[in-house]
């Protein structure tokens, strides 16, 4: 019974040395304007698992807001290159990618665009095309 008294108090003890420990290690890295323990970030030692911030894989990347070499309902000449997964056409004026409704591989058309993105650009096929990709607007 004394042994088991004396097996409790060293635990007791040992659980406040660690927890006592635990406590100075937060507090002086609080102090120094390191990590903080808190739920709202993360909590000491851990990160926020990406979430609102750049993961490293593009998450935050941002895309040229200057002028774009196609605009919304112009006509141009363009060459389908691709399919996208979709099953548009992929066409592309001045390395600028237009997904094009309807078109096919190897296909010249005339085509109107109907929306600019940041990266990218939609367009109808409205007529038959010149024999070479043109980046230059139609006529």
């Amino acid at each position: 019974m004394i042994q088991s008294s004396i097996s409790d108090a060293n635990f007791c003890i040992i659980g406040a040395i660690y927890i006592h420990s635990y406590w100075d290690t937060i507090t002086s890295i609080n102090k120094k304007g390191g990590a903080t323990m808190s739920y709202n970030d993360g909590g000491f030692g851990r990160s926020n698992r990406g979430y609102g911030r750049d993961r490293g894989y593009g998450g935050n990347r941002r895309f040229d807001d200057g002028p774009k070499p196609v605009e919304t309902g112009k006509e141009y000449d363009v060459s389908i290159t691709e399919i996208s997964r979709k099953g548009d056409g992929i066409a592309r004026v001045d390395g600028f990618v237009i997904f094009v409704k309807g078109g096919q591989v190897g296909q010249n058309a005339k085509v109107k665009i109907t929306q600019v993105g940041g990266r990218f650009a939609t367009a109808d096929v409205v007529g038959e095309g010149s024999p070479q990709p043109a980046a230059e607007p139609a006529s």
